[in-house]
């Protein structure tokens, strides 16, 4: 018999979907995977591209996951200083199995007190900000480091979801979930990374960040 392993995406008003949506896909496919999206109450969660997704669980009725993951998202800042939130990650990241996040996400488990002395990588415009929290920010896809498992901007979310599942299941199952959902990336520009897109790309890209994080400040 197949043991269940419960899997937990912290989401929030503003969060970035793919952020929890390309990992999720990937990890819906574990054998034995069972997903939990949670938030504060089970209202419909906007997400910053303006639909919604619905919670399963509470932070209050959330069982003891053996994954417990954290996206980031124009959101995320508003909670850097949200004593329940931070309260609920160092609870369930001091007995998982694995501490993980994706993007900005990293920056949640740093104000949670889960990445001191880590190596830990985060979306490209905020990694710097780890080291206030005690970590070593890795300009690298994925980061592991132990049983932390970080992935960078967004669309790493995928790569970081075969690299966990390859520590669930193994290499031969992420590798299954790999060719079933055809995961082949063949981008058609060559601007994915500040190196790539150059300094004039990547200042305007700044600026709309700086623009999206001052504009956000309300949760439900």
């Amino acid at each position: 018999m197949t043991q269940t392993i419960h899997i937990g995406f912290l989401i929030y008003p503003g969060v970035t979907q793919l952020d929890v949506t390309g990992p999720a896909e990937v990890l819906s496919r574990v054998p034995g995977a069972r997903i939990h999206m949670i938030w504060k109450t089970l209202h419909a969660v906007v997400t910053d591209a303006g639909f919604s997704i619905n919670p399963t669980n509470t932070t209050a009725d959330c069982p003891w996951l053996d994954v417990i993951c954290v996206p980031g998202g124009t959101g995320q800042a508003a909670l850097m200083a949200d004593d329940a939130v931070l309260r609920f990650l160092k609870s369930q990241g001091e007995q998982a199995r694995f501490v993980t996040s994706v993007c900005a996400g990293s920056l949640l488990l740093g104000a949670a007190g889960l990445l001191k002395g880590y190596r830990a990588g985060a979306h490209w415009a905020f990694r710097h900000l780890l080291s206030n929290f005690g970590a070593k920010p890795v300009a690298e896809r994925v980061v592991r480091d132990r049983n932390r498992i970080s992935g960078g901007g967004v669309t790493a979310g995928i790569d970081f979801g075969l690299t966990l599942a390859a520590e669930l299941a193994g290499e031969d199952v992420a590798r299954e979930i790999q060719l079933a959902i055809e995961y082949d990336p063949q981008p058609p520009f060559d601007a994915g990374t500040p190196e790539k897109a150059g300094a004039e790309l990547e200042a305007r890209v700044r600026a709309a960040f700086a623009v999206n994080i001052a504009g956000d400040g309300h949760q439900d």
